[in-house]
């Protein structure tokens, strides 16, 4: 069955239909039975639900190849990705196949936007998307999981997100990979090796779960400042995009796209029309400080009792203002 939407301006138009099966019951049944003797509960919990959910999920395929296009103008620096991903969903709107494209990393400066593309690009997608911060992490049992020997053991990301999630092919977002660390016989880069090829990733087993699962349909953007703490066995794994910083014409952009969205969010009483003067000192802003400086500028024209926006109600985000503002 193929559920649409009807197509309005600036709208995805991506249809969810069919169904892949992702892990057999039977297998389930076979590990739930192998695992009785030891008797964990939280594993036995966790086998009742892989059955109860089944072992298929629904797979999101693309109506059009244009359903990415809105990201131009609320990412402008991102075209070279976003032009790529065009010619793939071109491919599986053809094929009337899944969305489906190689492992992205995003690879640029702190605050040029790679974390909110990512979210965006998996809205435009209709796939929904798990968030995983590298930064974080120092073992590989948080993405594919710990024994369930061990104590507090549990499934990793790729588990949850696939046991979990209604879709076999949500976008996972692995964010700061460079900065992903601790000891090398734990290395939490390690699973990628695997579930960053397809024909492995088919056959992508939990070591928690220890129930053969296919994560081949699972899309993968990862970001990262430098990429010289990235192994390169993953780097060849992935499509690498140099994000640049968005120059003038672009970060203008970017800030009255964001003055719009926030505008039609909110019923504050501001024209959604944004104010040139206002725009042009926020495009002197990175993306990722742009928010917070709108956010405080909305504020205090209202204390002020206005309902539109003047550039002094960014003074305090201005270069040279005790609040650090950097990239």
């Amino acid at each position: 069955m193929i559920a649409t939407a009807t197509k309005q301006p600036n709208e995805i138009c991506i249809p969810l239909a069919d169904s892949r099966q992702i892990y057999r019951v039977e297998d389930v049944d076979k590990a739930l039975e192998a695992s009785a003797p030891a008797r964990n509960e939280a594993l036995a919990s966790f086998y009742e639900r892989m059955r109860e959910t089944g072992g298929t999920r629904f797979v999101v395929k693309p109506s059009r190849a244009d359903s990415v296009d809105p990201l131009h103008e609320s990412c402008p620096n991102f075209g070279e990705v976003i032009e790529d991903i065009r010619k793939s969903l071109a491919l599986a709107v053809s094929g009337n196949e899944p969305v489906s494209f190689a492992p992205i990393l995003l690879l640029g400066e702190p605050g040029i936007g790679k974390t909110h593309f990512a979210r965006a690009l998996a809205e435009r997608l209709g796939t929904g998307y798990h968030f995983v911060s590298m930064s974080s992490l120092t073992a590989g049992w948080i993405l594919s999981g710990a024994s369930a020997q061990w104590n507090h053991a549990k499934p990793g990301k790729v588990a949850q997100a696939l046991v979990g999630g209604e879709l076999a092919n949500p976008v996972i977002v692995l964010d700061e990979v460079d900065k992903a660390g601790g000891d090398a016989r734990y290395d939490p880069l390690g699973p990628l090796y695997e579930l960053l090829e397809h024909d492995t990733a088919r056959r992508f087993r939990d070591e928690y779960v220890d129930v053969e699962m296919d994560a081949s349909h699972l899309l993968w953007v990862t970001t990262a400042n430098d990429e010289r703490n990235i192994p390169e066995p993953i780097l060849n794994r992935m499509n690498v995009y140099v994000v640049p910083r968005p120059d003038a014409d672009e970060s203008f952009m970017i800030a009255c796209r964001l003055y719009r969205d926030i505008v039609s969010a909110h019923d504050w009483g501001f024209p959604m029309d944004p104010p040139q003067d206002v725009m042009e000192c926020l495009a002197s802003l990175p993306p990722r400080s742009q928010r917070r400086a709108l956010m405080s500028a909305f504020g205090s024209a209202k204390l002020a009792g206005r309902d539109r926006l003047a550039a002094d109600d960014l003074d305090s985000y201005r270069p040279g203002s005790k609040r650090k503002i950097g990239f």
